[in-house]
């Protein structure tokens, strides 16, 4: 990797930690970018999730103050979580190369409609209320998208924010605390995980960490001032980028 290689890098991991924190697609930023110097899909998508995990808690960290009350519903849904990365980390390394190959293109479009259509979902679910708390149905939402995530964690913010609305009466600033939570765990387990039984490219996670925990930190501060839709947009050029990129390797 080249010095300006590095830099990009650096970059990508800090924007990412930043969406991350505020939208959760930060992956459809860094996948495409470490695909683009030269590292292969499954290595990319495994040294992405562990350096991305620094950042991950550093935008939960800068949401503490919303997750203030929220101890039961964190103790409730974590197994979930964790028990879904696991899963996903198991079948990512486990399944064939070409498999993943084949998979991400789709999962990657999945993940650019639920960028898209978020807004849409976030005024649909601001107007929503429940009388419960999700019950088994939210856990076993939650689990789902830890698989998800645990296998490739592109949006996996937005399904689980998409979840916990469509189930649970709470103020979108509180869930969004919360899925910084969750999400966070889901990469750290399922990065654990890689080191011992998946090829790391440790330069790379070291990149993305110190990218990501700078970028979670300005998500967390100032990420609700940004322009979601340019936000969005780049999110959308550099997925489909990946797509072509995966699709032409």
């Amino acid at each position: 990797m080249s010095f300006w290689e590095a830099v990009l890098v650096v970059v990508a991991g800090m924007f990412a930690g930043g969406i991350n924190t505020v939208v959760g697609s930060g992956t459809l930023v860094t996948f495409p970018v470490l695909l683009a110097v030269g590292y292969p899909p499954v290595v990319a998508n495994v040294s992405n999730s562990l350096g991305l995990v620094p950042g991950s808690l550093s935008g939960a960290w800068g949401y503490r103050e919303e997750l203030k009350g929220q101890g039961d519903r964190i103790k409730r849904l974590l197994p979930a979580s964790i028990l879904g990365g696991v899963i996903g980390a198991i079948l990512l390394v486990t399944l064939p190369d070409k498999a993943f190959t084949a998979i991400v293109p789709v999962l990657i479009v999945i993940a650019l409609v639920l960028v898209v259509i978020q807004p849409w979902l976030n005024r649909k679910l601001a107007d929503r209320r429940n009388d419960n708390d999700g019950g088994l149905l939210l856990w076993f939402g939650v689990f789902a998208a830890g698989i998800y995530g645990g296998y490739f964690g592109a949006a996996q913010g937005v399904l689980v924010m998409g979840i916990m609305g469509v189930l649970v009466s709470e103020h979108l600033q509180r869930m969004n605390a919360l899925k910084n939570v969750l999400t966070a765990f889901v990469n750290l387990v399922a990065g654990v995980m890689f080191i011992f039984i998946a090829d790391v490219a440790w330069l790379v996670v070291l990149l993305l960490a110190v990218g990501s925990v700078v970028g979670g930190q300005i998500g967390a501060k100032i990420g609700r001032k940004l322009p979601p839709a340019v936000l969005r947009g780049v999110i959308v050029v550099v997925g489909v980028a990946a797509i072509v990129q995966l699709l032409t390797k």
